[in-house]
């Protein structure tokens, strides 16, 4: 084995010396990995070995990378996507309509099913967005999905998760003066993901990013109360996009309050029908009717 330190120590700096060992590890496991992933571009796995993320500054391009690689550590491994490719054309097809009215249009937005039927959504950071299967038959319309969407896109658009993982990093002291390893950081962003921890500002925050999306979108703006409401109704426990705070009746209250009343039920997405169609392999053959 060759004795890196003692080679590179004699031919430069000693303030160089750290960084260039990291790329020469970074290479060496490139070199001894027989079957390279082809999707990813060299450049990319080097810098993996190398960057440093500095969380108050991350740019769209940094978070997209780590919200890939979160993505990646959650498909497969801590759930199974739902495959039907007429409903998750329609998921995306709504989500993109979310996406393009919300306050960050400018990044990439991935919509997934999970096949699960809980209650339930959240995002990862990047413009990931997943939704249940049991969301999918909860909802009667539209409308209450591209609400139930619209607020995860809130999350990213407000970079929620950003200043989470920040927060945690100083509290765990994962941060150097630097910044955040990248490594570091695509496994606190899972372990976020898969936590979902929530503020009361953030959800608050989340839901008028929502309402405002929607209407922007054309959508009826009284499916987001509806659809919180339905939930509710059910008893039970509430999924853990309503479960955190504040509670859900005041997220209701809050909400209500900004609904434009010569409006809130006007607008698309309120036909039941139209929706069962397109959710139609989801839709129990008692109700295609």
């Amino acid at each position: 084995m060759f004795n890196f330190k003692f080679i590179f120590s004699d031919l430069f700096p000693r303030r160089w010396f750290y960084p260039l060992l990291s790329l020469v590890v970074a290479v060496s496991v490139l070199v001894a990995t027989p079957h390279p992933t082809p999707a990813v571009p060299w450049r990319d796995l080097l810098l993996r070995g190398v960057q440093v993320i500095q969380l108050s500054n991350i740019s769209d391009r940094q978070e997209v990378q780590i919200g890939q690689q979160i993505n990646a550590g959650l498909v497969g491994q801590e759930f199974r996507l739902y495959t039907n490719r007429q409903v998750n054309a329609y998921v995306d097809e709504v989500g993109q309509r979310i996406a393009a009215a919300s306050d960050r249009p400018g990044i990439p937005y991935t919509f997934q099913v999970v096949q699960d039927n809980n209650v339930n959504a959240f995002a990862t950071m990047g413009g990931y967005v997943y939704v249940t299967t049991g969301l999918l038959r909860t909802a009667e319309n539209e409308a209450e999905l591209a609400s139930v969407l619209a607020h995860e896109v809130g999350h990213i658009a407000s970079r929620h998760m950003v200043e989470q993982m920040r927060q945690t990093a100083i509290s765990r002291g994962l941060a150097s003066a630097a910044g955040l390893n990248g490594s570091t950081a695509v496994q606190l962003g899972l372990q976020l993901a898969l936590d979902r921890p929530r503020s009361r500002k953030d959800e608050l925050e989340a839901d008028r990013r929502a309402l405002q999306t929607i209407t922007k979108a054309g959508y009826a703006q009284s499916a987001i109360v509806s659809f919180m409401e339905k939930l509710l109704e059910q008893g039970g426990s509430p999924p853990s996009f309503l479960s955190t705070h504040p509670a859900t009746q005041d997220r209701i209250a809050a909400l209500e309050k900004e609904l434009d009343p010569t409006r809130a039920t006007v607008g698309e997405g309120l036909n039941q029908a139209s929706y069962r169609a397109n959710i139609r392999p989801l839709v129990p053959v008692s109700r295609r009717s």
